[in-house]
């Protein structure tokens, strides 16, 4: 199962960075690039434990539709969101967020499987590793840039 790891530093308290990785409004401006929208049958605009997301965006020039369910959610610390239904086999996406001295280490884990066996690992090593290491780095600098303005 490939895995990519992303991390950068936010002048900004993991609480603040947490709640605004939480929050759809952000998730859906951080996700604009690609044309992605969410839609959630949440009350609320803060994504919880136990609530489905569904994202849909233009990814690899095809539109895709990837439903995430939020899985654990250890308030100031992390959330996980795994996927339950999409085009790959399996995806699960850990967010951390590390206190050094006020400020925040936050930490993308990402894990999948493609389809198509061997086929599918070599579109994860050609183009698919590259396309989701861009897209989530992307997203957190635009998101940092919203957290260091509030704080």
């Amino acid at each position: 199962m490939p895995q990519i790891i992303i991390e950068i530093f936010i002048d900004a308290p993991p609480a603040t960075c947490l709640g605004l990785v939480r929050d759809e409004r952000v998730i859906a401006e951080g996700s604009f690039p690609s044309g992605n929208d969410i839609k959630s049958a949440a009350p609320h605009r803060t994504v919880e434990l136990g609530q489905i997301v569904t994202f849909r965006g233009k990814h690899l020039g095809f539109r895709q539709i990837l439903t995430v369910k939020v899985v654990e959610l250890e308030h100031g610390r992390r959330f996980v969101d795994k996927m339950i239904e999409g085009r790959f086999r399996a995806f699960r996406h850990t967010h951390e967020f590390v206190d050094v001295g006020g400020k925040t280490l936050m930490r993308d884990i990402l894990n999948w499987t493609s389809p198509f066996g061997i086929l599918g690992r070599v579109a994860d090593k050609t183009f698919i590793e590259r396309h989701l290491r861009k897209f989530v780095i992307g997203r957190n600098l635009r998101l940092r840039a919203i957290a260091e303005s509030v704080d």
